[in-house]
């Protein structure tokens, strides 16, 4: 089988390719090439920038993919252009979505592959949920598109939470330093948070099955963590307490305006997904990587290199500093 991703050098994509070429797909990656740390070197290097529509075709010129996995598409234009590209040339172009396009507040906290689309509060989801829109009218024509939608996607070099810095490190550093943490709500919210090397097995094992086209899965971890647990998961990896203080996402909004679109959109709502679907187009899918073995990975994986892996953004210091102290003022008020 010819694989072609696009991207393969985020926090999803690297374990998907590295599954692809384990199974012998001959696997290429379509990247700029300025980021290739973690793609895996017996991928084939396409070099490209996915922003040039003129190089890619030419890039491109004479080749044919049995998949084109697409981590790149964030807009309707985007997705207009992947078409154009791919159109002739794979037997099925699967499109990673996101699993925030579902309307916001959830009718139901499990989450369904047909539960009513549209979140009004996100500007990602909503850009999101318009290329799926523009795919879907290209399935019509024959275009061969498949849609999957992850929810909250780690990495050994990158655990994902609802507040963070701008490099992984900053919130391990925090905890490490005993300073307090925000935390979104009451801690209570639930959610699914799956490791990158299980989201690959449900995802790399759509490549080819011409079934899967015109659908939408989920691939997401089964187990169900409220935040609370999520941060102090990452605390007990780090040989740390957490001291978590919450906050109201409103209250938070109020501090940091551009923070109140991801928490209200996404975050502070319930969200468990249902994998029923994934599991029956792939029946050897199993999640095996629960939320405190990747949490220590990754803590090993840190520090195993301290100088050029623990970098701190001092800015989610001042962030997180911030927050409290406005909320200590608000209680003094109060």
């Amino acid at each position: 089988m010819k694989v072609l991703f696009i991207g393969g050098s985020g926090v999803i994509s690297p374990a998907s390719v590295d599954l692809a070429v384990e199974r012998g797909y001959e696997t290429y990656v379509l990247n700029r090439g300025n980021h290739l740390d973690k793609v895996n070197p017996k991928a084939i290097l396409i070099k490209a920038d996915y922003n040039d529509e003129e190089a890619v075709v030419k890039a491109l010129d004479g080749r044919e993919f049995d998949v084109v996995a697409d981590f790149r598409v964030f807009t309707a234009d985007d997705m207009k252009k992947a078409i154009r590209i791919f159109g002739k040339i794979t037997k099925q172009y699967i499109f990673i979505s996101s699993g925030t396009v579902y309307k916001k507040p959830l009718e139901k906290f499990i989450i369904t592959e047909d539960a009513p689309l549209g979140n009004l509060h996100s500007y990602y989801a909503r850009n999101k949920l318009a290329a799926e829109n523009v795919l879907r009218e290209a399935l019509e024509d024959g275009f061969p598109g498949v849609i999957v939608r992850p929810s909250l996607t780690y990495a050994d070099w990158n655990i994902l939470t609802s507040m963070r810095g701008k490099t992984p490190y900053s919130l391990i550093d925090r905890m490490r330093k005993g300073k307090e943490i925000v935390v979104n709500g009451d801690g209570t919210s639930l959610w699914t948070i799956t490791h990158n090397t299980d989201f690959a097995k449900g995802f790399v094992g759509l490549f080819g099955n011409e079934k899967a086209i015109g659908e939408a899965f989920h691939i997401t971890q089964d187990e169900v963590l409220d935040w609370d647990r999520i941060y102090t998961t990452i605390a007990n990896a780090a040989g740390v307490q957490a001291r978590l203080v919450h906050m109201s996402t409103d209250f938070i909004g109020e501090i940091y305006p551009q923070m109140k679109e991801g928490l209200a959109g996404d975050h502070s709502v319930s969200a468990v997904f249902d994998n029923s679907k994934i599991k029956k187009f792939v029946p050897d899918f199993k999640c095996t990587v629960p939320f405190a073995e990747g949490c220590r990975r990754a803590i090993e994986w840190f520090d195993a290199d301290p100088a050029n892996r623990e970098i701190v953004d001092p800015e989610f210091d001042v962030q997180m500093d911030t927050l409290l102290k406005a909320r200590r003022a608000y209680q003094l008020i109060g």
